[in-house]
């Protein structure tokens, strides 16, 4: 099936009054693109820091207004209908259109996902991806399927963390993945040398996914488990290698009780820290027990690699 996505632009201070005459006209699926107050929302609905930098790189003086049709639906009387409400209401606006098809809303996505090179041991390849970059003959090849799941290593945070692991897994060594997300980080430290690894998120569907990667990458129980819950309910043992690339305050949160999870000499991993929250972090790895031992940054992103005192 063909679908017609039809985009209004438009000032910032007419959204709303845009959005309901829109919605008149789709009677249907419809969102909005609104970044006036991107931080704030951000924190508010979902409790995170964590906003790529593209999104924040967004004009906030325009919104968008995305609806789609079937061509079943007279998708051209609608746009017609949208265009005379919205001139009629004294709003200035642009409309552009363009055809999709199913197959297009599951796979556009993909061809921004290539092959990458990580640190000097490890090139990350997403499963649809059969060519790999040159110089890649004596790295590792971590395979990976992201689906919803946070954590593809082309973020900085997840590529600091995965460069803070090259320098922390020893062979036989074994490693706990709090918020593991896609499982990249679990199976990146298997990858490196680690005896087994364990992840834990308190989402279902990353369990599924890092689950899913693990046995694309040859790993299972016992040398790769993924648990469902939280740390401190589902977690039991030492781990030499802890590591945590999430937000800022799901880090204060963890820290709490990472320090009872870590081997004695064991390295404490820290990712996903925006640099205004740097301090935040810093004071509750302090009150936790833990001293700083590297720090590296890339763009407006931190990784903090810690040892218990």
């Amino acid at each position: 099936m063909e679908w017609v996505q039809v985009k209004v632009k438009i000032n910032a201070a007419d959204i709303d009054t845009a959005t309901d005459i829109c919605s008149m006209a789709a009677d249907g699926g419809i969102y909005i693109e609104d970044y006036r107050d991107l931080e704030q929302e951000a924190m508010e609905i979902a409790h995170i820091d964590l906003i790529d930098e593209e999104l924040l790189q967004k004009d906030r003086a325009v919104g968008y207004i995305h609806t789609y049709f079937s061509d079943a639906e007279s998708p051209a009387e609608r746009v017609a209908l949208m265009r005379e409400l919205l001139t009629a209401a004294g709003i200035d606006f642009d409309i552009e259109t363009d055809v999709c098809r199913n197959e297009d809303w599951e796979n556009n996505w993909k061809k921004y996902f290539k092959p990458l090179k990580t640190g000097e041991k490890l090139v990350i390849r997403p499963l649809w991806e059969t060519e790999l970059p040159d110089g890649c003959e004596n790295r590792k090849v971590l395979n990976i399927e992201p689906g919803l799941a946070f954590g593809t290593g082309g973020h900085d945070t997840t590529r600091l963390c995965l460069e803070a692991l090259e320098r922390h897994i020893t062979p036989g060594c074994s490693m706990l993945d709090l918020g593991c997300g896609s499982g990249i980080l679990a199976i990146a430290a298997l990858l490196l040398g680690a005896k087994n690894a364990v992840g834990v998120d308190i989402d279902e569907l990353a369990v599924k996914t890092a689950r899913e990667n693990g046995a694309e990458n040859g790993f299972r129980e016992p040398e790769l488990t993924i648990l469902h819950g939280d740390l401190t309910e589902k977690v039991h043992g030492k781990f030499n290698v802890i590591a945590a690339n999430i937000v800022a305050d799901a880090i204060i949160l963890l820290s709490q009780n990472a320090k009872d999870f870590l081997a004695d000499g064991g390295t404490y991993i820290v990712s996903g820290i925006i640099d205004s929250r740097e301090q935040d972090v810093l004071d509750a790895l302090d009150r936790c027990g833990f001293t700083v031992t590297n720090r590296t940054q890339s763009t407006n992103w931190i990784c903090l690699e810690c040892r218990a005192r």
